[in-house]
């Protein structure tokens, strides 16, 4: 089997990873149904109310956290998702209910939103974390990778289908796919073998986010990661208001073409999740990289003259933004121990999550205010100075320095300490 889905040749990973294909294509589709009722049924373009409708959804992630690690860790994690998807199911079908009869009003969007939240403040620690139960230490990264590419399939398949189904059959229909895409994940749970998953020790006593920042803070190279997922994830990962901005007030676009972009961009999302499966070890300087691709690429995109020309440019975007994701994740949770895995998670997501409701209500307000192009220009520049931030703090960690030279022609070279002393000649070093 291919190095880039040697995790597949797990049964428990196996059963699973299909399972959650189904439920993300599922889950893609529930997500564009929700904006577009939103966006256009329930309010006339209203990007705040969106941005509402997005905060109430992440911020239970930061809110929640100290209980949501500490649950990861102190109980059997197969049985926490088990309650999890059940919850998330249930209150997709209420939606799915409330927009059917046309009783639907904003504030059950923002009711249910909330209570969405909930429930994935509990489900992303756990389900992080899970991977490591299903395959050896060595495949954790190439896990990784492979969840972040059936995430990024079903946002290839998903988004194009909503748009499709929300102008054949309405919104409500469409939102019943999502609700029946959680047995399929329900069932993968079900039929694994306990006895074949590699489950940690339980953690004693009442755990939580404190003891998570006990430890990262005593990790400066796990704190720099957390920071530079908190600038993307904040500014720049707000897809689903800004994609909807553009198509519908910028180009005049309808359903089926708005849920076309989400499926664009999954091509780079998707091209990016399997490189990093493929990967035997991620690296720091692959983030930095990619996140100063990501600002270019944003930044073009948001200046795009016309609908082809911005949905051509979101390919790299998502390109980009999933090759940090599955990067920062695996090299998070290759560096810590078993037993604290949960709780740490539990931060990483509430940074990664949480800095959501700060940003998708100021986006929503940039959007209302300057305009749409705007909502991704200020990812685009917090991105920029994030990833110039990494760079210098790097640099003066490791001792880096850089050295231009014209002659026999223009070169840069990146020297580190050793690499200076081997340059000097024997007259500078007496």
């Amino acid at each position: 089997m291919s190095p880039t889905f040697a995790s597949l040749s797990i049964r428990n990973y196996r059963i699973y990873f299909f399972g959650a294909l189904v439920s993300n294509v599922g889950t893609w589709m529930g997500r564009v149904s929700q904006d577009w009722l939103v966006l256009t049924e329930l309010t006339d373009h209203d990007s705040t109310a969106l941005g509402i409708v997005t905060a109430l959804q992440f911020a239970p992630v930061v809110l929640l956290a100290p209980w949501a690690g500490a649950l990861a860790d102190r109980f059997r994690k197969r049985r926490i998702l088990f309650g999890t998807q059940t919850a998330l199911a249930v209150t997709s079908a209420i939606l799915a209910v409330l927009t059917l009869t046309g009783v639907v009003q904003l504030w059950h969007v923002y009711l249910l939103a909330l209570l969405q939240g909930i429930a994935t403040a509990a489900d992303n620690p756990t389900r992080q974390a899970f991977v490591s139960e299903m395959v050896p230490q060595d495949r954790i990264s190439n896990a990784v990778g492979l969840n972040s590419s059936s995430f990024n399939a079903a946002r290839l398949i998903g988004p194009g289908f909503a748009g499709l189904l929300i102008a054949w059959i309405g919104t409500g229909w469409t939102l019943v796919f999502n609700t029946v895409s959680f047995v399929s994940v329900l069932f993968a749970l079900k039929i694994m073998r306990g006895s074949e998953l590699q489950t940690p020790p339980l953690a004693k006593g009442r755990g939580g986010l404190r003891e998570g920042f006990a430890y990262v803070r005593h990790r400066p190279d796990i704190m720099l990661i957390m920071a530079m997922v908190f600038m993307l994830g904040t500014f720049g990962m707000n897809f689903q208001i800004t994609t909807a901005l553009m198509a519908t007030t910028v180009f005049g676009k309808g359903a089926g073409e708005f849920g076309l972009l989400g499926s664009i961009m999954a091509i780079g999302s998707l091209s990016a999740a399997l490189m990093s499966a493929g990967r035997s070890q991620p690296r720091l300087r692959v983030l930095i990289v990619a996140l100063v691709g990501f600002t270019i690429a944003s930044g073009a995109a948001a200046l795009a003259p016309s609908y082809v020309w911005f949905a051509i440019l979101l390919v790299p975007v998502g390109l980009t933004a999933m090759t940090v994701m599955p990067t920062a994740n695996s090299m998070v949770q290759l560096s810590v121990a078993p037993e604290m895995r949960g709780r740490v998670m539990a931060l990483y997501m509430a940074i990664f999550m949480g800095g959501t409701p700060i940003g998708a209500p100021l986006i929503g307000w940039v959007g209302a205010t300057y305009g749409a192009r705007w909502t991704i220009l200020v990812g685009s520049i917090a991105t920029g100075l994030t990833a110039i931030g990494a760079t210098i703090y790097v640099m003066r960690r490791d001792d880096i320095r850089l050295r231009y030279e014209w002659d026999r022609g223009p070169h840069l070279d990146v020297l580190r300490p050793r690499d200076r002393a081997e340059a000097l000649t024997p007259e500078q070093v007496r």
